[in-house]
């Protein structure tokens, strides 16, 4: 694919009227990195060197960029929006900077001529393991659109030092170790000592006077840890225009105790720093402990202190007062992880800078936007009280203050009462009190969005639905979307070229061109060259397992795919019951013309997720025996692919034929993993949940495979069992050999008891995921897609509508609407 020409811009844009003079100027800039940046003598620089160069280079490139993009800010007064999120999942970003920038072609051949394969240098990027799942790369995908539509955006977070955890197997069992991303260091960021803040945790509140005579509660004796700003920076689509993550890193307030290092004490003298810094070391702690859940807490607050601190100090540069607060900055908090920012504004507004409540808290509201991305009540994100009062003693009061004058309103307008009072409050009034930070975003902000049409629409009519009846208008849908910049032009450049050689590149900064694509379904020699495509992807994986997995799988096989975070609701364990049942069927049936099957799992158990590990351990053994049958050959394999992240997740998607997006209808909240698999052409197996259903709307129904009980029959289902899921058991042979199969001992060396616990829940009648009263439905639905498989031409024309139909699921749209609905910001 030929590459889109890129406006010149600065000294290092290597835009040369001549390509062959740019390629030049590449090569002696690389060389000049390797020498200068990393000592090394070009001649003996190995593939891990040069990516390293690269990326200095391109950081070159970008930092000019950035400085201009800035500068239009400030002299156009441009209203900016502050992203909060507690992750991003950037994954790798020299790919996608090349590709953004226009230097992937260039720099190939520079590197090429230096004897070294650009794909190979790619390979030696760590991933920067940042977030967990989709909530976090949701992130990512809006930062890379914000840049490209020119949105005055900033994406602020912490950054740590180890990632979620590195994922090994060991005799089928998840085994985690530290994911150490920056051993290497991180050449695409810069650390800003200057921007250095300080923290303040614990302590004390006491009424203090100032120099006019005013009371106000003064926040004392906190300990101080300092957090400092490292900037990684994020390109727009070939228009000049770089925003950035900002990731605050902690540091102590002292790096020393000297009377303790003058003592002799080595070790206590360097315990604060140790403990001071341990906030931004690791993803999500333990929180299982007393210790954990305090982290995890100190975590929050820390990196939303620090960015105010940031905001506060660029408002004020320009502003001498507050009356523009709401009307120059957008605050988006992504899931409730930045809910403290609520009661940290207010504490800026009233206790620093002296406004009155009222006028604080109309700023507070106007300036604040809240995204739910969870419809489970046990997810909903509660504080203990007694921790915040330890911890954010100031917070806390100003909590109660919030819960009481929202109360009074609640009261007066539905006088007499009391339980909308409990179950509107702010305070959870349990046996241990606590803080519900779910309903904190919602009173202190003016926008609450889903992310999907039915997700939005669940919020308002059950787990919201005294908030939604109490704010008519602060609840709205913004369905998720993905950038088809790195899910399709670049982890899929076959495909992205066969697409471009027939509409041009239009659709790689609007999607919704691809519709230009539907005629060409109907075309046997398109459809051809798609197929050829994706078997070349398939074929590219089915090596990486090989090397990875020693598993040896066929391209020509249906590579049914599952690769998501895993969880009981994600009902993992719904495919792994076909998989049996299939295994059963192919094994009493050698004759049986079944469609050649590859199953692929991927994704990570939470470390203290007994039950989710158990599942891993479950699919490996199940894997174990069946790829050892001779008799299954290349008719049924099944693979766990460890170590489920971003760049895995780049291989996965091009070479998937069907995406497995089955769980319980009303408990994903969208999804963009179902997104990303039909923008790679796989066809959907799933339930009306989450985004599934506007994909569905989106592609047509005969594009799709649904199968499963909608949101509402589920919940008639829970109020009024009609079967309970061991009269499912007795009734169906094919599921009672599926189910007995795991505590037969068949596929555990003939412990019968190591799956019981996986049995138990799937036979307990109060199953909360419906895992059985879904299972024939979609064992049905399997079949026929093995039907539709069979013809590949027609399985190729659904593929074809299926890409040509996603344009509504590009993070662009989304963050337009974001721009457009809730930040007040135009976008061109």
């Amino acid at each position: 694919m030929s590459e889109i020409p890129l406006k010149p811009s600065g000294p290092v844009c290597f835009c040369s009227a001549s390509g062959e003079m740019a390629v030049e100027d590449l090569q002696k800039t690389l060389n000049h990195h390797l020498l200068s940046f990393l000592g090394r003598d070009p001649s003996r620089a190995d593939n891990a060197d040069l990516c390293k160069a690269i990326s200095y280079l391109l950081r070159d490139n970008l930092i000019e960029r950035w400085i201009n993009t800035q500068k239009s800010y400030y002299e156009h007064h441009k209203k900016r929006v502050y992203y909060l999120s507690l992750e991003f999942l950037v994954g790798r970003s020299l790919g996608n900077s090349m590709i953004n920038l226009g230097l992937q072609g260039a720099l190939g051949e520079a590197v090429e001529r230096l004897g070294h394969d650009l794909e190979e240098i790619r390979e030696q990027e760590e991933d920067a393991a940042l977030g967990n799942g989709g909530l976090g790369r949701l992130a990512a995908c809006f930062l890379d659109s914000m840049a490209t539509l020119g949105v005055p955006g900033y994406g602020y977070g912490i950054r740590y030092e180890y990632g979620l955890f590195y994922q090994h197997l060991l005799d089928g069992y998840q085994i985690e170790s530290p994911d150490n991303w920056m051993r290497y260091g991180n050449p695409w960021e810069f650390e800003r000592p200057r921007h250095l803040h300080p923290i303040s945790f614990y302590g004390r509140v006491k009424t203090a006077v100032d120099e006019n005579g005013r009371n106000y509660r003064e926040w004392v004796d906190a300990e101080i840890i300092m957090a400092m700003a490292c900037d990684m920076l994020v390109p727009g689509f070939r228009n000049d225009q770089v925003v950035n993550m900002r990731l605050w890193t902690a540091k102590a307030s002292r790096e020393l105790n000297l009377s303790y290092f003058t003592k002799g004490n080595y070790i206590e003298a360097v315990k604060e720093k140790v403990r001071s810094e341990t906030v931004s070391k690791v993803l999500y702690p333990a929180d299982q402990v007393v210790e954990g859940k305090e982290l995890r807490l100190k975590q929050q607050y820390f990196f939303v202190a620090a960015t105010f601190q940031d905001i506060m100090r660029r408002y004020t540069k320009k502003n001498g007062d507050f009356n523009k607060f709401s009307d120059r900055i957008a605050v988006q908090l992504n899931d409730t992880h930045p809910a403290i920012a609520i009661p940290e504004l207010m504490r800026l507004l009233v206790d620093i800078e002296g406004l009155d409540w009222d006028r604080a808290w109309r700023i507070c509201v106007a300036t604040f936007a809240y995204t739910n991305h969870t419809l489970m009540p046990e997810a909903l994100e509660v504080w203990p009280v007694g921790l915040l009062e330890k911890m954010l003693p100031r917070h806390m009061e100003i909590i109660y203050r919030i819960n009481h004058f929202f109360l009074e309103e609640v009261a007066a307008r539905y006088p007499g009462d009391p339980d909308r009072l409990r179950d509107m409050s702010i305070i959870g009034e349990n046996p241990v009190k606590t803080v519900r930070m779910a309903h904190l975003a919602i009173v202190g902000s003016h926008s609450v969005n889903g992310v999907a049409e039915i997700h939005t629409e669940l919020m308002k009519a059950r787990i919201f639905h005294l908030f939604h009846e109490f704010y008519p208008g602060r609840f709205n849908c913004k369905t998720n979307g993905v950038t088809q910049r790195r899910w399709l032009l670049k982890c899929n450049p076959g495909l992205a070229g066969l697409i471009s050689e027939k509409i041009g590149q239009g659709w790689i900064v609007d999607l919704d061109q691809l519709r230009q694509l539907e005629p060409l379904a109907d075309d046997p020699a398109f459809v051809d060259k798609w197929l050829a495509v994706k078997r070349g992807n398939k074929a590219r994986l089915a090596e990486y397992i090989g090397a990875v997995c020693d598993i040896q799988v066929s391209p020509d096989a249906m590579f049914d795919v599952q690769i998501k975070r895993i969880h009981e609701y994600k009902r993992q364990l719904l495919n792994i019951l076909h998989v049996i049942h299939l295994y059963h069927r192919l094994r009493s049936d050698p004759a049986l013309a079944a469609v050649p099957r590859t199953v692929i799992f991927a994704g990570k158990a939470p470390p203290s997720y007994v039950m989710a590990k158990l599942i891993i351990k479950l699919i490996t053994s199940v894997a174990e025996v069946i790829n050892r049958d001779a008799g299954m050959a290349d008719r049924l394999k099944l693979v766990f692919i460890p170590n489920y992240g971003v760049s895995l997740a780049e291989r996965i998607f091009p070479a998937a034929d069907l995406s497995e997006q089955i769980s319980m209808a009303g408990t994903e909240a969208s999804g963009t993993g179902n997104m990303k698999f039909a923008l790679n052409g796989a066809l959907t197996i799933g339930t009306l949940d989450g985004a599934n259903i506007e994909i569905r709307d989106e592609v047509g129904p005969d594009n799709i495979f649904i199968f499963g009980m909608t949101a509402d029959e589920v919940a008639a289902e829970k109020q009024a069992p009609k079967r309970s899921p061991r009269e499912i058991h007795l009734a169906d042979p094919a599921i009672a050999g599926a189910v007995d199969s795991l505590t037969s001992g068949e596929f555990s060396n003939g412990d019968r008891k190591l799956f019981k616990p996986i049995v138990d829940s799937l036979l307990d009648p109060n199953d909360p995921y419906l895992v059985l009263k879904d299972l024939d439905s979609y064992l049905a639905c399997q079949n026929a897609v093995e039907e539709v498989y069979r013809d590949r031409r027609e399985w190729g024309r659904r593929a074809v509508l299926n890409v040509a139909r996603m344009g509504k699921f590009s993070s662009d749209r989304a963050v337009r609407e974001y721009a457009r609905d809730i930040w007040g910001i135009k976008v061109d």
